[in-house]
């Protein structure tokens, strides 16, 4: 009865160690990941991985040989709204980040052109202006324009700075608005490539009636 018993006890006690063992083997060859609270096998991993393969690990990106992957930087691309922002605080600033500094002596130049204007034709408005008055107010003008030019001239002259005025007021303006557009299409075009693909020529075309000449443009 006892040689009876042995056998079973025995083979139960095989069964629990190589269960036993099989476990802490597989606890050995994995590594548990915190964050997921998963078991990532490193080693089948390693196993799988070939030429060109990047291994995905929590302290980055690896190639296959175990050196890190090296990104590449592209081209510069500006932000088409920033720079519509930065030309819109400070004329020329969005050519500037666009990195097109050669635009931005235009800027200025056109800048200081309408500034010029507007400063002759604002003084000279006032000028005539306070003339006209004292000529209306004043039956003894003494302004510097008695000999010059008489009242309606005065009144006329007064009238044409005032147009020639509000006409740089806007014609600056428009300027201020092109130079802000000037810099998001830059920015929009910054890397677009225009293919040599692209062209247009004249070419040799035989028809029924004969030999001509056709236009083939090229997309």
């Amino acid at each position: 009865m006892t040689a009876s018993l042995r056998h079973p006890i025995v083979f139960l006690l095989f069964v629990c160690c190589s269960i036993f063992a099989s476990v802490n083997k597989c606890a050995a060859q994995a590594v548990p990941d915190t964050a997921l609270n998963n078991i990532i096998d490193d080693t089948l991993h390693e196993k799988k991985a070939g030429p060109g393969v990047v291994l995905v690990t929590p302290k980055g990106q690896y190639n296959a040989d175990s050196t890190p992957v090296t990104k590449r930087k592209g081209p510069f691309q500006p932000n088409p709204k920033k720079a519509g922002l930065y030309s819109s605080i400070v004329p020329g600033l969005g050519q500037l980040y666009n990195r097109q500094c050669w635009k931005i002596p235009i800027v200025y130049a056109g800048l200081g052109v309408a500034g010029y204007f507007f400063v002759d034709n604002f003084n000279n408005y006032q000028a005539y202006r306070k003339a006209y008055i004292g000529r209306i107010n004043n039956p003894y003008p003494t302004d510097k324009y008695v000999r010059l030019y008489s009242t309606g001239q005065l009144q006329q002259l007064q009238n044409d700075y005032n147009k020639y005025l509000d006409l740089t007021v806007l014609l600056s303006t428009i300027g201020y608005a092109l130079q802000i557009m000037d810099a998001v299409t830059a920015a929009h075009l910054k890397n677009f490539d225009i293919s040599r693909d692209i062209s247009m020529r004249m070419k040799p075309v035989a028809t029924q009636t004969g030999v001509g000449l056709g236009l083939v443009m090229n997309f």
